[in-house]
Formats: C-alpha cells, sequence, structure tokens
C-alpha cells in the first residue's frame, strides 16, 4: 500500500511501513524539450520502479492550477500524472485511487480547506512513524498511505470519525492480493 503525490521537484512517496522518500528534479521545466520528455520518463520510472511491490496506489489527483498565481510547469506536472497512471493501471495492473486534495486534507484534520501547515502538524502529531522533515508532498503521500491503510482495514492510527469521513469521498478500487 502506497500514498503518492505527484510535483516534478519532490514526488512525495510514502509506504503503509512507515517509509517515506521522495523523487525530483529542480530543473525539469527548464530543460530543452527532447531533454525535458526524457527527464520525465526517467523520474516516472524511477517513481514506478518504487511502487513496484504496491497493491494499492493512492495517489493525489492532478489539478491544473492548484490555486497558485500561475500554471508553471502545468504541462510536466499533467505529463508525469498521467504516465505514472497509466503505467501503474494499464502495466502492473495496480489499483488507483485518485483523491481530491480537499478529501486528503479532511483525513488530515478534519477540515477540507486545512493550510500546508496544518497537514504537516498533523502528520507530526498523528503519523509520526513516517519521517517527512517537513516536506509538503511527503506530508501528503503519508496521509493518502494512512488513508488507504484505512480502507484497506487495517488503520495506522485511530483517525476521528469527522476525518474518516473523507474515506466516503474516495472511489475505491479492489486492491491486489497477490
Amino acid at each position: 500500500m502506497a500514498g503518492v503525490d505527484l510535483s516534478l521537484t519532490s514526488t512525495g512517496i510514502a509506504f503503509s511501513t512507515g517509509h517515506c522518500l521522495k523523487v525530483g528534479r529542480a530543473d525539469v521545466t527548464t530543460l530543452p524539450l527532447a531533454t525535458r520528455t526524457e527527464a520525465l520518463r526517467a523520474m516516472a520510472d524511477e517513481i514506478l520502479l518504487h511502487l513496484e511491490t504496491a497493491n494499492l496506489i493512492v495517489i493525489e489527483k492532478f489539478v491544473l492550477a492548484r490555486g497558485r498565481a500561475g500554471t508553471g510547469g502545468a504541462g510536466e506536472r499533467a505529463y508525469l500524472y498521467y504516465l505514472v497512471v497509466d503505467a501503474l493501471i494499464h502495466q502492473t495492473h495496480t489499483p488507483v485511487a485518485e483523491v481530491p486534495q480537499a478529501t486528503l486534507k479532511t483525513y488530515a484534520t478534519g477540515r477540507g480547506n486545512a493550510p500546508k501547515d496544518e497537514v504537516k502538524d498533523a502528520v507530526a502529531k498523528r503519523l509520526s512513524m513516517f519521517t517527512t522533515r517537513g516536506n509538503s508532498d511527503m506530508c501528503d503521500a503519508a496521509v493518502l498511505a494512512a488513508m488507504g491503510s484505512d480502507q484497506l482495514g487495517h488503520p495506522m492510527v485511530i483517525m476521528p470519525m469527522a476525518h474518516r469521513k473523507a474515506l466516503d469521498a474516495v472511489t475505491w478500487p479492489e486492491a491486489k492480493t497477490s
């Protein structure tokens, strides 16, 4: 079981074992086109390598602007997202659950509009088995992993009911059994 928050510079990956890591590179949007697509494919391959044994992937849903002033790297983020999701679903046949950011925040904090720092604090408090070093993407991945474990009947921690209601907002595929 793994949670994934895709990012060009620091994709967060967390496993139900409590292991957490990040993958990414800072300069991908400034590379020449051919080099950029190669770099994105290499990033996708690295991410997929880490996920090869997962029986369920819970991934933060891609959104174009994420409320930012601009959409820098939006095309590259979309390409990376769909490279990874397509490979998981159609090549490795790994079930993928897509979780909107507000649903992730609700599970972590009880509020869908919680700021990033509140999510980080919630992870430090409730999901301290994850070493996220305060990285927002790793914190989000930890919440996603916890959501997936909870959905599979193996909650990592006891979550308040108001938080657990977020699970009902997700379309859950059946996890692989082998």
